[in-house]
């Protein structure tokens, strides 16, 4: 006969919490990936075309700032229907690349790079996978994203230490039902 196990509902919850909060670690273990929806490849690429649209100078980019972590956590949560459209988006980008410059995207110089997103931007981009999306579309939509990970909450992801707020010299957020800050007072 079996042994049986008895457990209170205390230990229970206690191995209920330590299973939740492995199994991330145990997801990203077991396929070697650390993104949520975007594969290796495609963070590198979208990594490269985000610091394309906000590149670091005296003050860290997109890249640094966390963008692409904030636009993958997104993709599987708010921004799960553009899936399809970072996927085949990415993937195009690519495609155009090797016909134009006879590599990817990540490989390009820095001039080349942005022609070929001025060429997406206005939907001038070479290749037949342009016809499953827009180019026009896609690039709205990393613009915007881009964006929005970069200068929006960093508990959404990107915003890696509030860069962008430090570089607008913003004060941390109020915190609701707080007295806004009074950027007129000196300090």
């Amino acid at each position: 006969m079996g042994h049986i196990v008895k457990f209170t509902r205390r230990k229970l919850m206690k191995m209920v919490a330590v299973a939740s909060a492995a199994g991330p670690i145990v997801a990203c273990i077991g396929n070697g990936n650390p993104w949520r929806h975007l594969s290796e490849d495609e963070a590198r690429t979208l990594e490269a075309i985000c610091d394309r649209i906000i590149p670091s100078d005296q003050d860290p980019g997109a890249a640094w700032a966390g963008v692409v972590n904030f636009i993958d956590k997104q993709l599987t949560g708010p921004y799960r229907k553009l899936q399809k459209t970072y996927r085949l988006g990415l993937a195009c980008t690519n495609e155009s690349s090797l016909a134009m410059f006879g590599k990817r995207f990540t490989a390009l110089t820095g001039e080349q790079a942005d022609e070929l997103l001025h060429r997406i931007e206005k939907g001038q981009a070479s290749g037949d996978a342009w016809k499953q999306v827009s180019p026009k579309e896609f690039m709205t939509v990393v613009v915007a994203h881009t964006m929005q990970g970069f200068y929006g909450d960093p508990r959404h992801g990107g915003n890696r230490e509030r860069v962008s707020w430090k570089m607008l010299r913003l004060p941390y957020p109020p915190v609701r039902g707080r007295l806004q800050y009074d950027l007129t007072r000196p300090s």
